[in-house]
């Protein structure tokens, strides 16, 4: 069965547009070229940027062997009719900003990059990058008023991938044998859930002791700020743009992969009329299905903590919002 709203994958008409390019959009770009997942079209306020960056990987497409188009544009005309738009655009994490600062600055941009890429492709998915990465997807959802399958966050992938990582270090075990899970917010308050991580079907309970489970646990819900602090003047962005790159391929392909995203819950763990990470199906029509994993008692009050703060800081960016528009 294929989607309505999205062509055939043989053909060149098939259209992602990234708003934002700095390095997590730049990067994603020659992701999704390179593994001729879809045309990209690449969108930034910089004139000359993006149409620079766009020119570098089309002259690369002999070397990495495909017939995918890449334009930059500062243009939201030139996104119409995206099957899928990822919005990256916004102040990263960086030593010395603050959450109040970050929301504020980060509202506006989301708010009104969604708006008027919507406008242009009224069909398409919406995946949302930017930080604070859970209030960014809500307000997006809220702003463009499309199916709540229609929009999502990219959030858990990356965490998941971050412990997954760290565990296969520890254990010094290859990576292929390791499956990581990481709920909730993408942020301090995540939920890396250890009962369900294992190596070849093992939980890691059994392969090292709580004190190293704890350790792992901690370094996930920092892996973001770490880099920031290794980097100084920048955030991460190889991982990150891997993360969404599954995303649309899932999309796109109609995988219905398994994956943890950062959707909308309606009394799904117990949470309403909020946007948080934790594990869906992903397919040409978005969000296919939710799954709601057992918690126990403790990772239950860490989940809705986690969700609490997500909903302060909407109500934040909103006042915000108000108060410009």
């Amino acid at each position: 069965m294929t989607s309505p709203h999205f062509p055939s994958l043989n053909s060149p008409s098939t259209r992602v547009s990234i708003i934002g390019a700095g390095k997590v959009g730049s990067t994603l770009a020659q992701r999704i070229a390179e593994k001729n997942l879809a045309d990209v079209v690449l969108l930034d306020i910089l004139e000359g940027w993006p149409q620079g960056i766009a020119l570098d990987l089309m002259q690369a497409r002999g070397l990495e062997c495909h017939e995918r188009q890449i334009i930059g544009t500062n243009n939201y005309a030139d996104t119409a009719n995206s099957n899928i738009i990822v919005i990256t655009a916004g102040l990263p994490r960086k030593p010395g900003i603050n959450r109040e600062d970050l929301i504020k600055i980060n509202a506006r941009i989301v708010t009104e990059a969604a708006k008027k890429a919507i406008a242009h492709s009224p069909e398409a998915i919406l995946i949302v990058v930017t930080n604070p990465l859970d209030v960014m997807t809500y307000l997006a959802w809220e702003a463009t008023g499309l199916p709540k399958h229609r929009v999502m966050g990219m959030a858990g992938i990356l965490d998941s991938s971050r412990f997954q990582n760290f565990i296969a270090i520890e254990l010094g075990v290859s990576l292929a044998q390791v499956n990581a899970t990481v709920l909730g917010s993408h942020g301090d308050l995540m939920l890396p859930l250890p009962r369900y991580s294992t190596v070849n079907g093992v939980p890691i309970s059994q392969l090292m002791d709580a004190a190293a489970i704890a350790r792992l646990v901690d370094r996930t819900r920092h892996g973001g700020a770490e880099i920031v602090q290794l980097m100084q003047t920048s955030s991460a962005y190889f991982a990150p743009a891997s993360s969404v790159c599954l995303m649309v391929e899932s999309i796109l392909f109609n995988l219905s992969r398994l994956l943890p995203c950062c959707v909308y819950l309606q009394g799904e763990y117990g949470l309403q009329d909020l946007f948080l990470g934790v594990p869906c199906r992903l397919g040409y029509q978005g969000v296919e299905q939710i799954l709601e994993l057992e918690l126990t008692e403790p990772e239950r009050t860490n989940f809705m903590e986690s969700g609490q703060l997500v909903w302060q800081n909407i109500e934040e960016a909103r006042a915000t919002l108000n108060t410009i528009y």
